[in-house]
């Protein structure tokens, strides 16, 4: 079912016509704080996940039987290892991968995929190292410049993140992760026309992921095209009702319309998925009481 992108009109009583003032006030500090929050935001599609089908414990068996019966063959535990990482078996992901790096020293794949399971344990060092490798292998490897530019964004280092997300989008990367990547820097750097066009191409090779339609609805939202950005929060929570950024992305644009009841719910919302979120602590604070003082009497 489409999410409504209507905004009813609130009734206001006295006491919340008295507080309309500050309360635009705090609404466009949080606006910008919560613009902030999508700018350094570490949501990412390169970070591992469970994948039922390749993660799956009879896909391991059969990975398992194969490799049995090559013991010698690298590739094997190349691809087991990427089945325990998307089962969450990390240590296991990686004894596969030195295996297989063991077997063949220039296999650049297994150090980039080795990379990202150590991300994953938080190594982030032993994963800046396997990239490199990787990329000394193979300089044109898209995967190991997406993975590497991840991890310079998320260390704060926004050049060399840009100048990776840039080569890999040079070798002509059908990766969504590249463009993606790049519009959150556009975004840190406020250049939001920028991040809008690159969102959008990450939506055109991934159009269901939530991602991509959260970053670019906060550009959106930078500009002021609150409309739009509103479509955007709509789809990233029907593509994913789990994600706590997407109900409280949500919740501000109800909030910047003034409609406080509806914000205080999606606030609400994404503190149930993530009570730690701050902006939609925030926002629930700021918008809790005001929809309250407006019920009429």
């Amino acid at each position: 079912m489409a999410a409504s992108t209507g905004f009813p009109t609130a009734r206001f009583s006295s006491a919340s016509v008295r507080l309309r003032r500050p309360l635009m006030a705090a609404v466009a500090t949080a606006s910008l704080a919560l613009l902030m929050a999508g700018c350094q935001s570490t949501t990412s599609t390169d970070v591992l996940k469970v994948e039922r089908a390749q993660g799956s414990e009879e896909n391991i068996s059969s990975l398992s039987a194969v490799i049995a019966a090559n013991p010698q063959d690298p590739a094997g535990y190349n691809v087991r290892g990427s089945a325990y990482g998307r089962a969450g078996q990390y240590r296991r992901a990686v004894d596969d991968f030195n295996r297989a790096i063991e077997l063949n020293p220039r296999f650049y794949q297994a150090y980039a995929n080795r990379a990202l399971v150590q991300r994953s344990l938080g190594d982030q060092a032993q994963a800046a190292s396997d990239y490199n490798t990787a990329l000394q292998l193979s300089p044109n490897y898209d995967v190991a410049y997406i993975g590497r530019g991840n991890l310079y964004r998320q260390a704060g280092r926004l050049d060399e993140a840009f100048r990776d997300f840039n080569r890999a989008i040079q070798l002509d990367t059908t990766d969504p992760r590249a463009y993606h990547n790049r519009g959150l820097i556009y975004q840190a750097r406020r250049q939001h026309d920028k991040a809008i066009e690159d969102f959008s191409k990450a939506i055109s090779l991934s159009p269901n992921s939530a991602e991509p339609y959260n970053g670019r609805g906060i550009s959106y939202a930078a500009q002021g095209d609150d409309d739009n950005a509103f479509q955007d929060f709509n789809t990233a929570i029907n593509l994913d009702g789990k994600l706590a950024e997407s109900w409280a992305n949500q919740a501000l644009i109800y909030e910047r319309r003034g409609d406080m009841a509806r914000a205080a719910k999606s606030y609400s919302h994404a503190l149930k998925l993530d009570p730690n979120y701050k902006p939609a602590k925030d926002g629930l604070a700021r918008t809790r009481g005001v929809a309250s003082a407006a019920k009429p009497a």
